[in-house]
């Protein structure tokens, strides 16, 4: 895959009898997936085409021109979808894409370090940095200005401040 490709969304499956596609957008808006209309594959080919749309509940259903009835629609069935990372608009201050994180390294203030972001899990209660430490099981870090006050996604890491509750 690019580096310069983000995926944005899945093809969860057929909607109704037409060709309608259920997406799952992993998008902060799920409709913004029908405002990038160009969707592309993994190796940056094109792959949907969407004409027309609207939210549904858990997922958003469009109108493409790849699929123009149930069983064109049940083939494109996990079809990951991704758009090209220049046509993400600039986050605000303050605010990052997942993509940005993961990977970075994760310090203390002294330059200690104390792992990799993994993943980033949001079970409910805000979103938790996964942290891979050197060696040992993955942890959860809270994603907040207090567990983590600075990013510097240019010099590739994070700055934690370890919970008392890990060790």
């Amino acid at each position: 895959m690019s580096d310069d490709l983000i995926q944005v969304g899945r093809v969860a499956g057929a909607f109704g009898v037409r060709g309608e596609l259920r997406l799952t957008s992993f998008t902060a808006d799920p409709l913004a997936l029908i405002e990038y209309r160009s969707l592309l594959r993994e190796d940056g080919q094109p792959a949907l085409t969407i004409t027309s749309g609207r939210a549904t509940k858990g997922s958003v259903v469009v109108w493409t021109d790849e699929a123009q009835t149930r069983d064109q629609a049940e083939a494109l069935r996990g079809l990951k979808l991704y758009i090209r990372r220049a046509d993400l608009p600039a986050p605000d201050e303050d605010e990052f894409y997942v993509t940005d994180l993961i990977g970075l390294s994760v310090e203390t203030a002294e330059g200690e370090p104390l792992g990799r972001v993994k993943a980033i899990q949001d079970f409910g209660a805000g979103d938790l940095l996964e942290i891979q430490p050197p060696t040992g099981p993955t942890w959860y870090l809270p994603f907040t200005r207090a567990a983590v006050p600075e990013v510097r996604i240019s010099e590739g890491k994070v700055i934690a401040v370890m919970p008392d509750e890990v060790e």
